[in-house]
């Protein structure tokens, strides 16, 4: 089962994103199709949060629109959406751990621990930090290169690229690639 995030959603939403066509394309066809996907719980509320906020994007994706978004995708007959289990605090240890996720990184490892525990097989992000967590297979389709961490994260690697990174991936300059 292939899980979307946050900022695949925004760049098929938000038509000034670089990769707005493809992104609308791959979203629409993982709704439109047969095929099991999935959309983890924290990133439609981060969708939210960042497509409507008027500091991001000028102007702001109105409530109603970004709600009718994601009422369509949940809509799609195959869609799984991704949340806690009773089984969650030990998938959330092993991705804290193993991606040595601490402060804002938190968040990213949710995502992970949320994969992990509903068994999906691909992640489609542009975020470089989710490569972070062993075991979980990331996929920036923006570029179409699959790789998976086999160790943990590289010492150091939280420079001024990343954080850049995480701009993209808060929806300020669109998806990276």
């Amino acid at each position: 089962m292939i899980a979307i995030d946050t900022n695949i959603l925004v760049a098929a939403r938000r038509v000034e994103s670089p990769h707005h066509a493809e992104a609308a394309r791959w979203v629409r066809d993982l709704a439109e199709g047969g095929a099991p996907w999935a959309i983890p719980w924290p990133c439609v509320y981060e969708f939210l949060r960042v497509v409507t906020h008027p500091r991001i994007f000028r102007p702001p994706t109105p409530l109603d629109a970004a709600l009718e978004d994601l009422e369509s995708l949940l809509a799609s007959p195959s869609v799984h959406l991704l949340g806690e289990g009773p089984s969650h605090f030990a998938h959330l240890r092993a991705a804290v751990e193993g991606g040595r996720a601490s402060g804002n990184l938190a968040h990213d490892a949710h995502i992970a621990a949320l994969c992990f525990e509903h068994g999906v097989g691909e992640l489609w992000t542009a975020d470089r930090d989710l490569a972070r967590f062993p075991g979980l297979r990331v996929r920036n389709p923006l570029v179409s290169a699959v790789h998976e961490r086999a160790r943990g994260y590289a010492a150091g690697s939280r420079g001024r690229a990343n954080r850049r990174g995480d701009r993209a991936k808060a929806g300020r300059r669109g998806p990276r690639s």
